[in-house]
């Protein structure tokens, strides 16, 4: 078994193992273990607010852990339907509250409604704890009888004073979970069934905080701001979750920058990846590291085989049963938007994937507007989402083609039948064959696809820039510089082939020692770049490539939804994670989609993304 850093490495040094490097599987000692603890978790049960109008019952500056290290972000708001509380005016504006033993709404009750916690963290951003009421972005969750949680998490800069690198945010969200269930007594809603959500780096971080339920990975830095470890009866506290929800994570950093090459970047002639470019023969170096950390991965297909990677086919490492799937997966979601879409059909670019903007992920045609919910398909209850920059929050219209890129068209197009629009997308060169009287679609390949459907939009080093300016270089930054890189396959091929590169245009000899050089930068726990990326890894905790497989407590339920034209990671990314978890025996479902024609957004293949979490969630709680 092989640690994160380790997992490819005997086929093709992938991560470019350090010696004596920590596993995240295992607790060790850090700089900064040991928090001195200024503050209480103990929820007040007399300060509760009472919006009559909307029949809820609220605190917010929640504080989630005795020594927070940024006040403005570590505390959480709680919203809570009226029917759960018996309550007790205070003739000051607040309530004393106490869970009600006969209060409902629907089949839930103050014992058994789900708890929902929105990541809204575009770009691995900061989520500013809410500071003022509004119940804006509520009320579908709370009249679908849910108890809605709005924690605070630091994002990937420093601010506030303190650093919000990886794992502070799940760290900050593990303490949120911790001290929903310290004050159980208190606080309507079953503590065994909390849900995240979220969307690009929330979807992400939304798949950490499920994948590494109780990982020992967090405990120097849930030490660190004085998370509640015990109940008041000594009891160890969880913070594993009941389920996820993901809509495109950008997520598996690790290897994130090879996937990217290998899906992507390896069918693609221009910028970075033009003929005489160093960065070009980087991306089918990169592509080809791929291969070995699919086979090291040992990911489980359908029919039970192990899925791999082999030479040959139209490109580097694109034949063996691990691209046969990926392929299958690119006709799946095709043939899934013919049986949707009705005919005659008239894309449209109605739906945003901003998060902090209301947007949807409603499909093309029927889109029903901008969901009503909170975040992250609505506004936060604390006035607005961060503005971080992440990746392109920018989403193609539903089915569209030609540009490649996730920017869709602005031109509206109609298609009088199933036939004309395969046509369209096949263009002078034809990638799909379609039998009309079945109604079947078949690809030829993932570079036709790529090609027409799903160019890639960053240069190469997609997620570890050679300027260090992607969101995921801030993501693995340190408590004194912001921005670091982080990728050992990269920092292994600079090293290995800076004298064939240096023959290419755009090399700096500067690369290999920068890239080398940043990775050997601790953080203030005393923990390495390699341990960090390992606990922001879900597949670490759910593949039994890695040493931390087996040592969480990985959420039942899964829901990922990703748009399959988005430039902003590869397909792969959430193939990987569905085809993990489904091989866990500790995961009881996983519903997984890759819709057709959609980008960067909440992608759904129909209905609205808040209408179908919620039908989810209580889906799972039947």
């Amino acid at each position: 078994m092989m640690g994160a850093a380790c997992a490819a490495t005997a086929a093709t040094s992938l991560f470019g193992c350090a010696q004596g490097s920590q596993s995240a599987s295992t607790q060790t000692s850090g700089a900064s273990s040991t928090a001195t603890t200024t503050g209480s978790v103990a929820l007040d049960s007399s300060a509760w607010s009472y919006d009559s109008d909307s029949d809820v019952y609220y605190q917010i500056g929640v504080q989630y852990c005795k020594n927070p290290q940024a006040p403005s972000y570590e505390s959480m708001g709680i919203y809570v339907p009226g029917a759960y509380f018996d309550a007790k005016d205070n003739g000051n504006g607040t309530f004393t509250c106490t869970p009600s033993s006969t209060g409902k709404v629907g089949s839930f009750t103050a014992a058994t409604a789900p708890i929902v916690m929105p990541i809204n963290t575009a770009g691995y951003s900061a989520q500013a704890a809410p500071t003022s009421y509004s119940s804006k972005g509520l009320s579908d969750y709370l009249a679908a009888g849910f108890v809605y949680v709005y924690a605070g998490c630091r994002g990937r800069k420093m601010d506030d004073g303190a650093c919000g690198a990886a794992p502070w945010g799940v760290t900050d969200l593990k303490a949120a979970v911790r001290t929903l269930r310290y004050n159980d007594a208190l606080i309507p809603g079953d503590k065994g069934r909390i849900f995240s959500f979220g969307h690009s780096g929330g979807g992400a971080q939304s798949a950490v905080l499920g994948a590494s339920g109780d990982a020992a990975g967090y405990n120097d830095y849930l030490s660190a701001i004085g998370a509640p470890t015990e109940d008041a009866d000594g009891k160890a506290l969880s913070d594993a979750i009941f389920g996820a929800m993901c809509w495109c994570p950008i997520t598996c950093l690790t290897e994130a920058d090879a996937a990217y090459e290998w899906n992507m970047g390896q069918f693609a002639s221009s910028g970075t990846r033009a003929e005489g470019t160093f960065t070009r023969k980087l991306s089918q170096d990169l592509a080809a590291t791929y291969a070995g950390y699919i086979n090291a991965l040992g990911l489980v297909g359908p029919s039970g085989a192990v899925l791999a990677l082999e030479d040959g086919g139209e490109g580097i490492a694109t034949a063996g049963s691990y691209y046969d799937y990926v392929k299958a997966q690119v006709e799946e979601s095709l043939n899934n938007f013919l049986a949707d879409t009705e005919f005659p059909y008239t894309p449209s670019n109605n739906f945003n994937a901003d998060m902090g903007a209301g947007g949807g992920g409603s499909r093309g045609s029927r889109s029903e507007g901008a969901p009503s919910g909170g975040a992250p398909s609505g506004e936060p209850p604390s006035g607005g989402a961060p503005s971080g920059s992440g990746p392109s929050a920018s989403s193609g219209a539903d089915g569209s083609f030609g540009s490649g890129t996730s920017s869709g068209s602005s031109e509206s197009v109609s298609y009088e039948t199933a036939a004309d629009y395969i046509a369209a997308l096949n263009g002078d060169n034809a990638w799909i064959e379609y039998d009309e009287s079945t109604g079947k679609a078949t690809i030829t390949g993932l570079a036709g696809f790529v090609n027409a459907c799903k160019n890639p939009s960053k240069s190469v080093g997609a997620f570890d820039a050679f300027d260090r300016s992607q969101a995921e270089n801030e993501v693995f930054g340190n408590e004194e510089t912001s921005g670091l890189h982080f990728d050992a396959t990269m920092a292994s091929l600079l090293s290995q082939n800076a004298e064939s590169y240096a023959k290419l245009a755009d090399w700096s000899a500067d690369y290999p020692s920068a890239y080398v050089g940043d990775r050997e930068y601790v953080d203030a726990q005393g923990k390495s770049s390699d341990f960090r990326q390992e606990v922001y890894d879900p597949l670490f905790y759910l593949s039994e490539a890695y040493e931390g497989a087996g040592t969480s407590k990985p959420a039942a339920h899964w829901r990922i939804r990703t748009g399959i034209t988005q430039g902003d990671t590869a397909s792969t990314t959430e193939i990987n994670l569905a085809l993990a978890l489904s091989a866990s025996d500790k995961v009881s479902d996983v519903d997984f989609a890759t819709v057709w024609g959609q980008g960067h957004t909440m992608a759904e293949r129909t209905g609205s993304s808040t209408e179908n979490f919620i039908a989810w969630v209580k889906g799972c709680c039947a």
